[in-house]
């Protein structure tokens, strides 16, 4: 940071020796007068006393002049005047801070009252971009100390001719700073009111006296000085003092000043934090309150003070699961909602994800003024309402983050969006849904240069791709905040993993626990013995390859458990069955129903949401101490363990990939709770080789998916390209393809054809299929002819459809038209049923016959008209989500709105209001609404401990949590109505007839 000029600073001194006093000639007790004052020649009276409201308008003070009268003063002003005109290289940027002293010295208080009086101060202060920051200080003691320097006991009107006279010497090269400064004065003389204030009473009254015309001075510059000096204290006098009590000020100030700091430190190029990392210090006690967070680990202070975010460059950075990533994240965004004022997209990879990170920050936007917005499922508005007052955090999954990104381009909103955060950034490399995250990075990083993206994973390894895709620095630690320790276990031996042997293993202990023949053969694995020894004191996940292995485990384990476990928490067990039960309508899961009692359960993507949840909470609490569960929960919620079981090293069918791996162990220790986590990968003989290769091996490349999914990748990107005007040739999308991943790495992936060639068939495809309309050169690659896009085309793109079906769904709906059933909701059902879903459904077929058979005969004439009449009963029925972009399927829009919202909680119309908010399930929502909690608004003025009195089994944490997103989405709500009244209220600027 560069270091500070040197200050001419002007401070408060005691009573009136920083003003000048309108007292009576008696003097004051806690003032007297800078300079005492000399007799007229006459040796008269001084004139009658008039009120200050009516002081001469032409010369309010005569020919006095304090300076006059204290020749040591004036000796020292032309001293000081001297040396300041002698430093030519002085640099009016480099002044520091100058302090100007408010000159309306006039406010007294009441006569009873023996308080100071308080200064308006000033702060003008030049900074490197000769910026000026104005703040109001608190009135310093009146015992304070006079400072040495003798510029701090000149008042502010002679510093003001010292500006004049630097300006003259410096000339035009200072004059833009002296504007500013004058605008600086003159705003702060237009916040002064009231003229009362200066003579609040009979006894304070202005004396204009004269002086003999030998008190003249002779000196050019003293004359000058006088003239400023009059020049500016009768303006002072002139201006008025706002009658606002100055502690309220204050307190309405505090936050606001903060925030004002925060963001001139942010933009600043300088390492120069605010109180808490450029934020308000709210913030820090926010996270004390919230999280139980004291302080930040080493590494995130490191991170945050990294050279390339104060910069706002791009960045990448890389920790083991546990390590604290998303802190760094949040942080980062409450600068950016805050200090930047700008929006913020988070983009996560799970719907649960994204439901448990909009509980969390939901009460950040309540305290500190931002909207939260979710954006998975069925939940999310494109394009987002236009807010004028909050920013808006929108937290998405790759898919509606998409479509977030495309919607803000279409509507040229893009640069309103200041930073993208992105977590689990390994995700580029994984499938379709690689592909489509790396279509919306490419997108930003081409449509905003003003945009922000922050990428963290736990899993990176060809770190320089992706540098060189996101434009990015990068920045690694291997901090874990508990020691991991990994294990192999094969047969009865147990293994600590060690790469510096040879085989990568070091024996570590045998495991000691008596098996009969009988729990031999029910558990060849002995997770037995493992689990027994963690719970039911300490938290144990066990990863399985499916889910009926997952059933297959819990059951096992619970049947061969001591009564003893039954005991622990039984009461909050039962509890947790109750509540199941009452989400499962009265029924549910016989396995749960049978583990539950012994603190266990699985965890696969079989249970319904509302049920997941209920689990995951009773697991986080401690009621649960034994989850089996799927690869799934390694990337999902946060729940770690104090030992973490792989039940085989495969995931299905495959082989464990090592990110896969390090996700899983990563589960492993519970920071604050546990001094060391462990991690037991259970392997047979036969796959010991495989294993060794596995724990000792790097990670896993990250490869674009873009050539792989084709229709989801490639074809879907060209057709979003033309159809959003990012690129409407051939040429601009050759531009644009080499800002992507697959660009980057197009070397290694695209071996057969160029990168060229490959656009080149996508575009033709997409013309022949009738999604674009153009002409493709077939030797002028840099021709200049315009792509268009098709109706069809624009819908697809903008319903996310893949590009496979596009033409099937147009025919399906194109069919539905002619008769669409609507006696029963099956018609649309059938419409709205995505196609990819069908290679997951293996229905049996008789029972398909069985169910069919008790269809009403309305039900039964859809079967028809979408092509399964009974005689053709195996023909797989599919459809697809729908928006309406093709005006002639404008009936969709109504009936497929109120369906999904329907299909999305499957509950009564009277609780949809309820189960909106984050963390209310079905089961929550009965409760509540029977407690005559029935509305949003009902919820978001509630008070949570009244809510843990009236709701049975809520926790106080639960129940802050419910009332705080309440909040939020109420607030949300009311916003944007807000928004569409006063843009309803907006004048045109088109009107006929109007200039």
């Amino acid at each position: 940071m560069a270091e500070p000029g040197p200050a001419v600073r002007r401070k408060s001194r005691p009573g009136s020796v920083r003003k000048r006093s309108r007292a009576p000639v008696q003097p004051s007790p806690v003032s007297s007068p800078v300079a005492p004052k000399r007799p007229s020649s006459g040796g008269e009276e001084p004139p009658a006393e008039t009120p200050c409201s009516n002081d001469s308008e032409e010369d309010m003070f005569g020919d006095y002049d304090s300076f006059y009268g204290s020749d040591s003063l004036l000796a020292q002003v032309d001293d000081v005047e001297h040396k300041y005109l002698q430093d030519k290289n002085m640099d009016i940027k480099a002044a520091g801070e100058v302090i100007l002293g408010n000159l309306q010295s006039g406010i007294h208080q009441k006569k009873a009252d023996n308080f100071s009086t308080s200064e308006n101060m000033i702060v003008l202060k030049a900074d490197k971009e000769d910026a000026f920051q104005m703040n109001e200080n608190n009135a310093v003691d009146s015992n304070q100390e006079p400072t040495e320097s003798v510029l701090d006991d000149l008042p502010s009107s002679q510093l003001l001719y010292f500006e004049k006279m630097d300006e003259l010497s410096f000339g035009s090269r200072t004059s833009p700073v002296s504007e500013r400064r004058n605008k600086c004065v003159n705003t702060s003389s237009d916040k002064i009111r009231s003229p009362s204030s200066f003579c609040p009473d009979a006894e304070h009254r202005s004396r204009p006296i004269d002086f003999s015309s030998d008190s003249k001075c002779d000196s050019f510059k003293t004359e000058s000085l006088k003239d400023h000096l009059k020049s500016a204290m009768t303006g002072n006098a002139k201006a008025q003092t706002l009658q606002v009590s100055k502690t309220k000020q204050l307190k309405e100030a505090v936050l606001s000043e903060e925030i004002c700091v925060a963001r001139k430190t942010i933009e600043s190029s300088y390492v120069d934090i605010g109180p808490f990392y450029g934020l308000p210090s709210k913030v820090k006690d926010l996270f004390r309150q919230f999280r139980g967070i004291e302080t930040l680990y080493e590494w995130q202070h490191d991170c945050l003070m990294l050279e390339s975010l104060q910069h706002r460059k791009n960045l990448i950075y890389s920790l083991p699961t546990s390590g604290g990533k998303t802190l760094v994240a949040e942080i980062i965004i409450l600068q950016e909602l805050l200090c930047r004022q700008k929006d913020v997209l988070m983009i996560l990879p799970y719907v649960a994800i994204v439901q448990e990170k909009v509980r969390g920050l939901s009460s950040f936007g309540i305290e500190l003024g931002f909207l939260v917005e979710e954006y998975a499922g069925s939940k999310g508005r494109f394009p987002p309402i236009k807010r004028r007052k909050k920013k808006s955090l929108y937290i998405a999954t790759i898919e509606k983050g998409h479509a977030l990104v495309n919607s803000l381009i279409e509507t040229e909103r893009i640069d309103d969006l200041g930073l993208v955060v992105v977590d689990e950034l390994h995700m580029l490399g994984e499938g379709s849904r690689g592909a489509t995250l790396e279509i919306t990075l490419a997108k930003i990083l081409y449509t905003s240069k003003n945009t922000q993206i922050i990428g963290m994973s736990a899993t990176l390894n060809n770190v320089g791709d992706l540098q060189k895709f996101l434009q990015a620095e990068y920045y690694t630690n291997n901090f874990r905040p508990v020691e991991l320790k990994e294990y192999v276990k094969i047969r009865d031996t147990i293994y600590a993993v060690d790469s510096k042997t040879e085989n990568g293993f070091t024996f570590s202990r045998l495991l000691n626990f008596k098996y009969s023949s009988n729990l031999e053969k029910a558990d060849p694995d002995h997770i037995i013995a493992l689990v027994t020894e963690v719970i039911p004191k300490y938290s144990c996940l066990i990863f399985c390859p499916t889910k009926k292995n997952c059933e297959n485990v819990a059951s096992m384990v619970c049947k061969y458990l001591k009564k003893e476990f039954r005991a622990h928490r039984e009461k909050e067990k039962q509890d947790l069955i109750k509540n199941l039960k009452n989400i499962g309508n009265g029924s549910v899961c016989p396995v749960l129903k049978q583990t539950i009692p012994f603190g266990i359960a699985y965890h696969h993507s079989g249970l319904t949401n509302d049920e997941r949840k209920s689990i995951e909470e009773a697991y986080s609490t401690g009621v649960l101490c034994l989850l089996a569960c799927t690869a799934t929960l390694a990337a999902g919620v946060n729940l770690p363990a104090r030992r973490v079981i792989l039940r085989a090293p495969y995931v299905a069918n495959d082989f464990l990939k090592k990110n896969q791996y390090k996700q899983m162990i990563g589960r492993a220790g519970r920071a604050g709770i546990d001094s060391a986590g462990e991690s037991i990968l259970i392997a047979q003989e036969k796959d010991k080789h495989l294993v060794q290769v596995l724990v000792n091996s790097p990670l896993e490349n990250c490869y674009s998916n873009l050539l792989l999914e084709l229709t989801k990748g490639m074809q879907s990107l060209l057709l979003s390209l033309v159809g959003l005007k990012i690129a409407v040739t051939h040429e601009e999308v050759d531009n644009f393809m080499c800002s992507t991943l697959l660009g980057v790495q197009q070397q290694l992936l695209s071996k057969e054809k160029s990168l060229s060639e490959i656009i080149k068939d996508g575009l033709e495809n997409l013309i022949e299929k009738g999604l674009l309309k153009g002409r493709i050169s077939e030797k002028d690659h840099s021709s200049k002819c315009m792509l268009t896009i098709t109706p069809l085309g624009k819908a697809t793109y903008k319903g996310s459809i893949d590009l496979a079906y596009c033409n099937l769904l147009y025919r399906e709906l194109k069919k539905g038209l002619e008769g669409l059933i609507l006696e029963s909701n099956l018609h649309l059902l059938y419409l709205a049923t995505p196609y990819d879903m069908t290679s997951s459904c293996s229905p049996d077929w008789m029972i398909y016959l069985r169910q069919f058979n008790q269809l009403s005969a309305a039900e039964q004439k859809v079967a028809d008209i979408v092509g399964v009449p009974e005689s053709f009963i195996t023909k797989k029925a599919s459809g697809q989500a729908i928006r309406k972009e093709l005006e002639e399927f404008w009936v969709y829009k109504a009936l497929l709105t109120e369906l999904t919202k329907r299909l999305t909680y499957c509950v009564k119309t009277e609780l949809i209001p309820l189960m909106e908010v984050a963390g209310v399930l079905e089961a929550r929502a009965k409760q509540l609404y029977n407690a005559g909690y029935k509305t949003l608004a009902h919820l978001a003025n509630a008070n949570p401990e009244t809510l843990v009195k009236m709701i049975e089994h809520l926790s106080r944490r639960q129940a802050k949590q419910i009332v705080s997103s309440a909040q939020m989405l109420l607030s949300e709500k009311a916003e944007a109505l807000q928004e569409e009244v006063e843009e309803l209220l907006k004048v045109p600027t088109d009107i006929p007839g109007t200039y």
